[in-house]
């Protein structure tokens, strides 16, 4: 019988396990470069500057935290601040000025607070502070009138040698003010439970109210006649002590051995003789 001839190779065929092999070669070349080695270090270029978030910066702080802030009503128009009249300031620096001078020349200070530029009881005038709130890198003088009736925040700013007013808002005595970056925020209790916050925002004219802010604050308010305390509960009666009692006799054991009882004694009638001692020897 004729042996079978072995099968031909095509020409430029590959083997199967030749072709597997090539496989698997290129699968470990791909995941060794194009992934990059755990913990390895790798150039992104320069790190970004980082710049910190600007602080608050409390006005006043050493004093404690007033209806909220008047605003204007819908629809009117505000005139354009104008000069504090027959007031220049100096070699423009702001921080040089008079501020009792200024609220004495300023015509938008009502007569509660001409009073306290003299001597009145509960009166006071603010030292002042300065704080850059236009943005042009120069400070505002920002004071505080206090009056028996109102409290009255003022903020000026120098244009040229010239002072305009641009806040004069009506504040509650226990506010609190700061300034974050060129912005600045007043803080007021308007209630035991409600803290509003009001955001005061240079809009190339004066400071502009841009947002009110009402924060609960402590704990709620409590709701009809419960005051939160648990409710007082009526005492519950003790037990009274439990008497012992006769435990009952025991039973023996079916193949427990009991004693006997003891038999009583019965008394004798007849007189016990006496007993006698030894005499003791001479």
């Amino acid at each position: 019988m004729a042996a079978t001839p072995a099968p031909r190779r095509r020409p430029g065929a590959v083997p199967v396990a030749t072709l597997a092999g090539l496989v698997v070669v290129l699968a470990l070349a791909a995941l060794a470069f194009g992934r990059a080695t755990p913990g390895g270090l790798s150039d992104r270029g320069p790190a970004q500057a980082v710049t910190p978030p600007p602080a608050t910066r409390a006005l006043w702080p050493q004093l404690p935290t007033s209806p909220p802030p008047a605003t204007p009503a819908a629809g009117v128009t505000q005139e354009p601040p104008q000069p504090v009249p027959d007031l220049t300031v100096p070699g423009r620096d702001i921080t040089a000025v008079d501020v009792r001078t200024v609220l004495a020349k300023d015509p938008k200070v009502s007569p509660e607070e001409r009073q306290a530029l003299g001597s009145c009881a509960g009166c006071e005038v603010r030292a002042p502070e300065f704080r850059d709130l236009t943005g042009d890198g120069q400070p505002e003088l920002i004071t505080v009138v206090t009056t028996p009736g109102p409290v009255v925040l003022h903020v000026y700013t120098l244009v040229e040698d010239r002072l305009l007013p641009v806040l004069r808002v009506q504040v509650q005595p226990t506010f609190t003010a700061a300034t974050i970056d060129t912005d600045l925020w007043l803080y007021e209790p308007t209630s035991v439970y409600v803290l509003t916050s009001s955001h005061y925002q240079w809009d190339g004219t004066r400071l502009a109210l841009k947002e009110r802010l009402d924060r609960g604050v402590g704990v709620l308010p409590p709701t009809g006649t419960d005051t939160g305390r648990p409710a007082a509960t009526a005492a519950e009666p003790v037990p009274p002590a439990a008497r012992p009692t006769p435990s009952a006799p025991k039973k023996a054991a079916p193949d427990a051995v009991v004693p006997p009882a003891p038999r009583p004694v019965r008394p004798s009638s007849e007189p016990t003789a006496p007993v006698v001692l030894p005499e003791a020897k001479r």
